[in-house]
This record gives structure tokens, C-alpha cells and sequence, in this order.
């Protein structure tokens, strides 16, 4: 049901989940109101999925999975039907970005964006289906003949957070179809209607019912049945890492596979010698952009000692500068925060950083100006004076709050930088190649940016270190996420010898 279909209840869009490909309620009828993070007002009502929902989802996916009509379709015919998705995606990419920035208040332009970018995964990880390969191994027993196939896993549970929902659910779905799985898909409650507006695209695109199912919920709910599900053979999640922690120990439980993107503490690290006036803009991109709502926020400057004061004070004006306001204005550089309690905990970790003894020179409360009318808004906020054991340096707080560090060499830098329980990401300012070099092997994190901050593609790797996360999203590699290897052998010679003894 798109947008221009959708029923109005109370003067609000009414949305249906996709399983089996039906647009269905819920179980029982039950909905949740979700909010325009501007506004501060409910816009459109969404189905609350129970287990029972779940269960449906899951039993459609599996019976898609099996039928003919996916399972026995070449790889090739698997590869443009991803294509024609991604098609189709450029062709509502507007009405798509205007859908999220009402959902979750990021901005306009950055949706736009993300949604002209995302057919470029479909298009290559569609390019990759028929890619997938086997090999014959020249194995060392006589007369036996051994090769590999590659093949797809099952059910995937692809659970996806709010802050860019479209985008992070494509680094799922693409490579999991291109492998032949089949998906349930569980986007954020906070920011839903975007993946119920993408639904009829899947049909459209020539995608045999239940390969792709919708469910809409809160975790609460369906969550635990998702993950634990026995048909379910993989989950795919992104989110906080101590959610990130039950989905992993849930899949343990039944021995499947995960692919975790989790939370992040990434150090933008300025050296003496980096052109400042680039490492400010990059770190001010790298925490005010997004608002601060992304797991690769550079949350905390690294400022080497002999520049930090002019450092600090270019920072600080430039982003005195950031304008903030209605998101779906192309001129606004700052959004709200896109859920009211994620507004709650960034507040309260500026309170944190207060009491431990940073020093605010920016910002450091809720912003009430005038064009920010009754959005969730929080002011841009800069904290110098901060110590790298500070929790304010330890803890994601998922909103525009930076944290200034100083360093006196790369050791200590790297120490300062390694010394959280995250690695997600990391940039570096400098003119030197050595170090840039020298730093891109010593930080601990799924990606290193060197004179840059915040650039993805969907042919390079994503993932974290440590506590960010297991597996990679995107690149060549991601597609064997979603595969299992088979060995094969066959006896060329007909002759079975002692049966009590292992060829």
C-alpha cells in the first residue's frame, strides 16, 4: 500500500504488514500510533504485531523458500529481479526520502540522498548472484571426485533500527536475496512506514509472494519469537549492542548465525600537522550531521595538543552556524532526535558530562528556538576538558554531543582511540602518508578514514571491532553471510573396500 492508497483513520495514514504477499492487520486488530519527530504529533497508525503474526511470516517465508518459483529460478533470473528493485526504487527514491524524514526527522536531503544511492546495492549484489561459485577440489583420495556448492541458508530475520531505515534494511535484503533466502523483515517501531511503503515494490518487481514479508511491531512483542524462531536460519541486526547481545545469545540458543552492526565511540583523530579547517568541517560532519544519530558518529575528537585551542575555537564557530529546523526544508543542517526517550538520553548524558567536569562550550541543553516549533530537539554540543575514562568517552549517546580529548603523541592517540569497548569506525587528520599509514593498522575498527569522515559504498566492507558488531555488510564478501558451503563427494571407481574402515 503506498502513501496515495493508504486509508485514513482520525485524519491518519493506516498502514498493513506484507506476509505472504497480503496486506495484512495484525492479529487481532492491534495498532501503534507513530510520531513525526517535527511535529511532535502521531501521523499514522501501524500494525502491532503479536507471535502469532510472527509465526505467519515465518511459515510464508519457508513455504517461498521451498517453492519452485524462487528455489528453482536461475541465479541470473534472481540477479534481475533485484535490478528491476532497484529500479523501481529510483523511481519513487523522492517520495520514499519525504516518507522517512516525516518518520524520523533526519533530513531531507540526507534521505534523498541515501534513497538515490540504495538501488546501487541491488544493482550489485543482483550483479553477484550468478557469481556465486563452487570449486572442485584436486582431493588426495584415489578414484574420488570432490566439489563445493554454495548455497542459500533459509529464513533470514532482518531487524533494523530508525535512524536510517531503508538504507540499513538494503544491506540486508540485497545480498540475502541474491543468495536465494528468503526474508522477515522487522523494521524499528519509531520508524515503520517506510518499509510498508517500499512493500508493493517487491511484487512489482516480479518477487514471488513470501519472499519478502513485513512485520511491524515492538520487540517486546515479537522479538524473542523472531530470533528463536526454528525456521528461522539466520538473523540479520542492527541496533544497540546490548539488544545486539540478546539477539546473539537468543540465536545461540538454536545454534544460527548472526550478522551484528552494533554501537559505536569513534575518534576523529587531528593531528599537529592536518589542515585544520578540513579536520573541523569532517568532525563537525562526523557528529552534527545525522544528528549525531548514527553508529559512526565521531563522537570524540582526538586533538593533538599544539593545535587544540584554535582547533576548539574553529570548531565552536562553525558550529554556532548549524541551522536548525524543519528537516524537510533543504536548507536545515541539523534535525531532531528522532524518538522522544533517545531525546531523554541525550539530555541525560550531557547532564553526565556536566557533573563529571567537562567543560560545555557549546551548546548543552534542549533547543528551543522558534524554528524549531515543538520537535525533539537537542543543540548542537561540544564538551572540551574531557577524559578519556569520562563516561561522556565511553558510552554511545547517539546524538550531537562531541567530547574533545587531548593527546601529546600517536601512542597515546592510539591508546585514547582503542580504549572503549566499541570499533566501528575511526578517522584520522593528517598530511603525512607514514602516519596516516601507521594509524590506518593500529586502530581497532571496521573502517578507517584518512582525511574524511562518513563515506560508505556498497562495494567496500562494513562492520565493527569488538563490541560493534560480527560479520561484514556490503563489498564483494557480505553475499557469504547468507550462504552455507556444501562438500560433495563420489566414488569414480564403484568398488566399496572394507566397509569398517573410513575412505
Amino acid at each position: 500500500m503506498t502513501s496515495r492508497e493508504a486509508r485514513k483513520d482520525g485524519g491518519m495514514q493506516s498502514y498493513k504488514m506484507l506476509i505472504g504477499g497480503e496486506r495484512l492487520d495484525a492479529e487481532g486488530g492491534a495498532t501503534f500510533e507513530t510520531e513525526n519527530p517535527f511535529s511532535g504529533a502521531p501521523w499514522a497508525l501501524v500494525p502491532r504485531a503479536g507471535v502469532a503474526d510472527v509465526d505467519k511470516a515465518v511459515a510464508a517465508a519457508r513455504t517461498a523458500f521451498n517453492n519452485p518459483d524462487w528455489r528453482k529460478i536461475s541465479a541470473s533470473a534472481r540477479g534481475a529481479l533485484l535490478h528491476r528493485l532497484g529500479d523501481l526504487i529510483a523511481r519513487e527514491a523522492e517520495r520514499l526520502a519525504q516518507i522517512e524524514t516525516r518518520d524520523n526527522g533526519k533530513l531531507i536531503t540526507e534521505m534523498r540522498g541515501q534513497l538515490k544511492y540504495i538501488p546501487q546495492w541491488y544493482y550489485y549484489f543482483g550483479g553477484l548472484a550468478d557469481k556465486i561459485e563452487g570449486r572442485v577440489i584436486p582431493i588426495d583420495k584415489p578414484g574420488m571426485f570432490n566439489f563445493t556448492r554454495e548455497e542459500p541458508l533459509g529464513v533470514v530475520a532482518a531487524i533494523t533500527p530508525w535512524n536510517s531505515p531503508l538504507m540499513l534494511a538494503t544491506w540486508k535484503l540485497a545480498p540475502a536475496l541474491a543468495a536465494g533466502n528468503t526474508i522477515v523483515w522487522k523494521p524499528s517501531e519509531f520508524s515503520s512506514a517506510s518499509a510498508l511503503e517500499l512493500a508493493p515494490l517487491f511484487e512489482e518487481a516480479g518477487f514471488p509472494p513470501g519472499v519478502v514479508n513485513i512485520l511491524t511491531g515492538f520487540g517486546a512483542d515479537i522479538g524473542e519469537r523472531l530470533v528463536s524462531h526454528p525456521d528461522v536460519a539466520k538473523v540479520a541486526f542492527t541496533g544497540g549492542d546490548r539488544t545486539g547481545q540478546s539477539v546473539y545469545e537468543l540465536a545461540a540458543r538454536s545454534i544460527k548465525p548472526v550478522t551484528l552492526e552494533l554501537g559505536g565511540k569513534s575518534a576523529n583523530i587531528v593531528f599537529g600537522d592536518a589542515l585544520i579547517d578540513n579536520a573541523v568541517k569532517g568532525t563537525i560532519s562526523g557528529i552534527f550531521a545525522a544528528t549525531g544519530q548514527t553508529c559512526i558518529a565521531g563522537s570524540r575528537a582526538l586533538v593533538h595538543r599544539s593545535i587544540h585551542d584554535e582547533f576548539v575555537d574553529k570548531l565552536v564557530s562553525l558550529g554556532k552556524t548549524a541551522r536548525m529546523g524543519d528537516p524537510a526544508l533543504d536548507t536545515t543542517q541539523v534535525g531532531p532526535i528522532t524518538t522522544r526517550p533517545q531525546r531523554a538520553k541525550v539530555l541525560d548524558y550531557i547532564g553526565i558530562a556536566k557533573n563529571e567536569g567537562a567543560q560545555c562550550v557549546l551548546g548543552g541543553a534542549a533547543a528551543t528556538r522558534p524554528e524549531c516549533g515543538n520537535g525533539w530537539f537537542v543543540e548542537p554540543t561540544i564538551f572540551t576538558g574531557v577524559k578519556a575514562d569520562m563516561r561522556i568517552a565511553q558510552e554511545e549517546v547517539f546524538g550531537p554531543v562531541l567530547s574533545v580529548i587531548t593527546f601529546d603523541d600517536a601512542d597515546e592517540a592510539v591508546a585514547i582511540a582503542n580504549g572503549t569497548q566499541y570499533g566501528l569506525a575511526a578517522g584520522v587528520w593528517t598530511q603525512n602518508i607514514g602516519t596516516a599509514l601507521t594509524m590506518s593498522e593500529r586502530l581497532e575498527a571496521g573502517t578507517i578514514w584518512v582525511n574524511t569522515y562518513r563515506a560508505v559504498s556498497y562495494m567496500s566492507p562494513f562492520g565493527g571491532y569488538k563490541r560493534s558488531g560480527i560479520g561484514r555488510e556490503s563489498g564483494l564478501n557480505a553475499i557469504r553471510e547468507y550462504l552455507q558451503e556444501k562438500s560433495v563427494w563420489i566414488d569414480m571407481i564403484g568398488e566399496v573396500a572394507n566397509p569398517f574402515v573410513q575412505r
